[in-house]
């Protein structure tokens, strides 16, 4: 089996495991919203810059709008560890390049912010992501990321538009920050666009 079809793999398992709360909601009372907090989709621009901060606005490449994006945010599980940390929602999910580049499966911590008394909020994220790129010298379009699993940022500013969908403009960017040979970086940018539960 190809590292490609590895990642993919790894990411269909990754969104496996919102499986049994689908199921379990089926045939209990107990509707999915008890697991799961919310599902998102999403449209991006590739590779719109390499830097994990979103600040070089000038220098972004937003011309190749070829990602779709699929995210499952939990609810923050119910421990003191999470309390302790801000009450984080663990999360998993794929962005998957249109156009033969490189796609990413992640899974992480998502912490969100509301704005005073507005619908709109702050967003961060950070976790790990595999890859379909390559480790050793890239071709084309393709990037050299270094390690097989590398760090996964994501940064958001959003907005509740009613009880239950939202819209976020998200920045995310995958890496390994130096801790191999090669460390291309790669960030996409767009709207996720989600249904709460």
């Amino acid at each position: 089996m190809g590292r490609k079809h590895k990642v993919m793999l790894a990411g269909a398992m990754a969104l496996g495991l919102a499986g049994p709360a689908m199921a379990q909601s089926l045939y209990a009372p107990e509707p999915m919203a008890n697991i799961v907090d919310e599902l998102r989709i999403g449209l991006h621009a590739h590779d719109v810059h390499h830097a994990a901060l979103p600040f070089l606005v000038q220098e972004w490449k937003l011309d190749r709008i070829e990602d779709v994006s699929f995210d499952v945010l939990f609810h923050s599980p119910d421990l003191d560890v999470f309390r302790w940390i801000g009450a984080p929602r663990p999360e998993v999910g794929v962005t998957l390049n249109l156009a033969g580049g490189d796609s990413l499966a992640h899974a992480g911590l998502t912490w969100q912010l509301p704005i005073f008394e507005t619908p709109f909020y702050l967003e961060g994220t950070f976790g790990a992501a595999v890859h379909n790129g390559v480790l050793e010298g890239a071709a084309g379009t393709r990037k050299n990321f270094g390690c097989p699993i590398n760090f996964y940022e994501r940064f958001g500013v959003g907005a509740r538009l009613g009880e239950n969908a939202t819209a976020t403009l998200t920045y995310e960017h995958s890496s390994n920050n130096g801790w191999c040979a090669a460390n291309d970086g790669l960030s996409n940018f767009g709207l996720r666009v989600g249904w709460k539960f």
